[in-house]
């Protein structure tokens, strides 16, 4: 097994079970002896309870941050950070107006802590939401925009000199489901009369432009991992939910590829591994 802990990658999420878009991504840092961390900047606390025997609204927080630390062991994650925002809802809630809330963080503190964990961590790659925020919800909006803030920052000795020496981030990269396999995820509910999973959401809006996609990471031989990691987050597996419907046909290619757009930092050399976010940095 290749070893490389000079390299290290951090996902910088909203909520617990957001990484599981990118498991297969980070399982493959895992075994190639890249450290591998996972930023969540809330607990999830207004999320789904899908058994009510699971949890309650208000240990729902505690809860989920448990998910996320047994769903991160089956990929082999233990670097686990919180920021220890609360969790904003989904937009348009009551729950938006919370000045606890991940939202209503001050900018200039919010990117702080995050320059903070960048800094002691020092990750090579950062992964994030896209800009859509894979649907729109306003958690996954704003961390992909701090994310983005605290990734030139971390660099900038003037900004957070509290927060630790300067540290230069190699690569950001966003990541999300193709816009135009989500398209053929909605063609399916369509056809077969099922309720879409975002009702206020225009679709093609949705996911990440197929243009913007730089790098894919084929996860087929992780597939049978990535469901052991994504069932760990029991209180968010509502039986009812449209995603359930879905066959293995149409659900399997959502699991197979993950989908990264490289947005700033080392650009690739030529004839790079399109499947190596790390390719030049060794």
């Amino acid at each position: 097994m290749p070893n490389h802990p000079d390299l290290a990658i951090l996902a910088c999420y909203a909520h617990p079970d957001d990484e599981q878009g990118i498991t297969g991504t980070l399982r493959r840092c895992v075994e190639q002896g890249i450290r591998t961390g996972i930023l969540c900047a809330t607990r999830g606390e207004v999320g789904e309870i899908a058994d009510p025997a699971l949890a309650t609204p208000e240990t729902l927080g505690v809860v989920r941050e448990q998910e996320l630390r047994r769903a991160a062991d089956v990929i082999g994650v233990s670097d686990v950070f919180f920021l220890d925002y609360r969790d904003s809802g989904m937009i348009g809630t009551p729950e938006n107006a919370d000045k606890s809330n991940w939202i209503n963080a001050d900018e200039q503190e919010a990117v702080g802590r995050m320059v903070k964990i960048i800094r002691a961590y020092k990750p090579t790659v950062l992964v994030t939401f896209d800009e859509t925020g894979g649907y729109g919800h306003p958690d996954h909006l704003a961390i992909c925009r701090r994310t983005t803030t605290a990734f030139h920052a971390a660099n900038d000795p003037a900004q957070y000199p509290e927060a630790g020496a300067p540290f230069k981030v190699s690569r950001l990269f966003y990541a999300s489901f193709g816009r135009s396999m989500l398209a053929k995820m909605g063609e399916y509910f369509a056809a077969n009369n099922l309720p879409v999973p975002f009702p206020d959401v225009d679709p093609s809006t949705m996911g990440m432009p197929d243009e913007l996609i730089t790098n894919r990471v084929n996860a087929e031989s992780y597939l049978d991992l990535k469901r052991r990691s994504l069932s760990e987050h029991k209180t968010q597996m509502n039986p009812n939910s449209p995603m359930t419907k879905l066959p293995d046909e149409v659900w399997r290619p959502l699991r197979v590829t993950e989908s990264f757009a490289l947005v700033a930092g080392e650009p690739f050399p030529p004839d790079a591994d399109p499947s190596d976010l790390f390719a030049g940095l060794r």
